[in-house]
Protein backbone atom coordinates (compact mmCIF):
# COMPACT_ATOMS: atom_id res chain seq x y z
CA UNK A 1 0.00 0.00 0.00
CA UNK A 2 0.96 3.21 -1.00
CA UNK A 3 1.68 6.10 1.15
CA UNK A 4 -0.81 8.96 1.43
CA UNK A 5 0.50 12.34 0.75
CA UNK A 6 -0.95 14.05 4.04
CA UNK A 7 0.35 10.39 6.12
CA UNK A 8 3.17 12.71 7.96
CA UNK A 9 1.34 15.22 8.59
CA UNK A 10 -1.70 13.00 10.06
CA UNK A 11 1.22 10.93 12.00
CA UNK A 12 2.51 14.28 13.64
CA UNK A 13 -1.07 15.44 14.52
CA UNK A 14 -1.48 12.10 15.95
CA UNK A 15 1.50 12.59 18.40
CA UNK A 16 0.41 15.50 19.28
CA UNK A 17 -3.31 14.43 20.47
CA UNK A 18 -1.69 11.35 21.98
CA UNK A 19 1.02 13.55 24.03
CA UNK A 20 -1.83 16.05 25.31
CA UNK A 21 -4.35 13.40 26.08
CA UNK A 22 -6.68 13.97 23.28
CA UNK A 23 -7.00 10.97 21.87
CA UNK A 24 -10.43 10.62 18.94
CA UNK A 25 -9.69 7.37 17.16
CA UNK A 26 -7.24 5.22 19.40
CA UNK A 27 -7.27 4.47 23.37
CA UNK A 28 -4.66 7.15 23.99
CA UNK A 29 -2.10 4.91 25.16
CA UNK A 30 1.38 6.01 24.49
CA UNK A 31 2.17 3.17 21.93
CA UNK A 32 3.34 2.71 17.94
CA UNK A 33 -0.24 0.62 17.83
CA UNK A 34 -2.19 3.56 19.45
CA UNK A 35 -0.37 6.14 17.39
CA UNK A 36 -1.52 4.19 14.25
CA UNK A 37 -4.61 4.02 14.95
CA UNK A 38 -5.21 8.10 16.50
CA UNK A 39 -3.41 8.96 12.62
CA UNK A 40 -5.64 6.84 10.88
CA UNK A 41 -2.58 4.99 9.12
CA UNK A 42 -1.46 1.69 8.81
CA UNK A 43 1.01 0.36 11.77
CA UNK A 44 3.57 -0.14 8.82
CA UNK A 45 3.48 3.42 8.12
CA UNK A 46 5.32 4.16 11.08
CA UNK A 47 7.41 0.66 11.46
CA UNK A 48 8.39 0.78 7.94
CA UNK A 49 7.79 4.07 6.23
CA UNK A 50 8.11 6.67 8.89
CA UNK A 51 10.42 5.65 11.22
CA UNK A 52 11.89 8.67 12.10
CA UNK A 53 8.30 9.70 13.21
CA UNK A 54 8.21 6.53 15.37
CA UNK A 55 11.44 7.53 16.89
CA UNK A 56 10.08 10.63 17.44
CA UNK A 57 7.19 9.64 19.41
CA UNK A 58 9.33 7.42 21.41
CA UNK A 59 11.73 10.03 22.55
CA UNK A 60 8.84 12.74 22.84
CA UNK A 61 6.96 9.85 25.08
CA UNK A 62 10.00 9.21 26.96
CA UNK A 63 11.31 12.93 27.58
CA UNK A 64 7.28 13.14 29.14
CA UNK A 65 8.42 10.91 32.01
CA UNK A 66 4.80 10.98 32.92
CA UNK A 67 2.10 8.19 31.64
CA UNK A 68 -1.29 9.61 30.66
CA UNK A 69 -4.54 8.76 32.44
CA UNK A 70 -5.72 6.67 30.13
CA UNK A 71 -2.42 5.04 29.87
CA UNK A 72 -3.29 4.86 33.73
CA UNK A 73 -6.70 3.52 33.66
CA UNK A 74 -5.64 0.61 31.69
CA UNK A 75 -3.07 -0.37 33.47
CA UNK A 76 -5.19 -0.75 36.65
CA UNK A 77 -7.83 -2.90 34.81
CA UNK A 78 -4.92 -5.15 33.89
CA UNK A 79 -4.15 -5.17 37.30
CA UNK A 80 -7.59 -5.98 38.42
CA UNK A 81 -8.18 -8.75 35.57
CA UNK A 82 -5.01 -10.93 36.44
CA UNK A 83 -6.14 -10.86 40.26
CA UNK A 84 -9.41 -12.13 38.90
CA UNK A 85 -7.64 -14.37 36.78
CA UNK A 86 -5.78 -15.36 39.98
CA UNK A 87 -8.95 -16.27 42.18
CA UNK A 88 -10.39 -17.86 39.32
CA UNK A 89 -7.71 -19.66 38.77
CA UNK A 90 -7.38 -20.87 42.53
CA UNK A 91 -11.00 -21.56 42.61
CA UNK A 92 -10.78 -24.09 39.49
CA UNK A 93 -7.66 -25.76 41.74
CA UNK A 94 -9.54 -26.10 44.77
CA UNK A 95 -12.98 -27.43 42.77
CA UNK A 96 -10.53 -29.95 40.51
CA UNK A 97 -9.02 -30.95 44.13
CA UNK A 98 -12.77 -31.52 45.75
CA UNK A 99 -13.69 -34.31 42.56
CA UNK A 100 -12.49 -36.99 43.65
CA UNK A 101 -14.16 -36.86 46.99
CA UNK A 102 -17.57 -35.88 45.37
CA UNK A 103 -17.47 -38.72 42.75
CA UNK A 104 -16.10 -41.09 46.24
CA UNK A 105 -19.67 -39.90 47.79
CA UNK A 106 -21.84 -40.04 44.74
CA UNK A 107 -20.14 -43.42 44.20
CA UNK A 108 -20.31 -44.65 48.14
CA UNK A 109 -24.70 -43.53 47.68
CA UNK A 110 -25.43 -45.27 44.25
CA UNK A 111 -24.15 -48.71 46.11
CA UNK A 112 -26.42 -47.94 49.23
CA UNK A 113 -29.36 -47.15 46.88
CA UNK A 114 -28.46 -50.47 45.18
CA UNK A 115 -28.43 -52.01 48.54
CA UNK A 116 -31.75 -50.29 49.86
CA UNK A 117 -33.33 -51.59 46.32
CA UNK A 118 -32.58 -55.31 46.73
CA UNK A 119 -33.83 -55.10 50.24
CA UNK A 120 -37.03 -54.10 48.83
CA UNK A 121 -36.80 -56.92 45.97
CA UNK A 122 -37.03 -59.36 49.18
CA UNK A 123 -39.80 -61.67 50.28
CA UNK A 124 -40.68 -58.94 53.85
CA UNK A 125 -38.17 -56.22 53.01
CA UNK A 126 -36.61 -54.46 56.11
CA UNK A 127 -36.72 -51.10 54.27
CA UNK A 128 -40.05 -48.71 53.65
CA UNK A 129 -40.16 -46.67 50.86
CA UNK A 130 -41.07 -43.31 51.31
CA UNK A 131 -42.94 -43.04 48.15
CA UNK A 132 -44.29 -46.02 45.61
CA UNK A 133 -42.44 -46.28 41.57
CA UNK A 134 -44.99 -45.52 39.42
Amino acid sequence: MSPTPDERERIRAGIHRLLNDQAEHSNGALTIVALAQESQVPRNALTQRHTDLKNEFYELVKARGATSHVEVRLRAEITRLKKTIANKNKELAQIKEDVPAQVRVVHQLTLENQELREQLKLPEPNVTPLHHRR
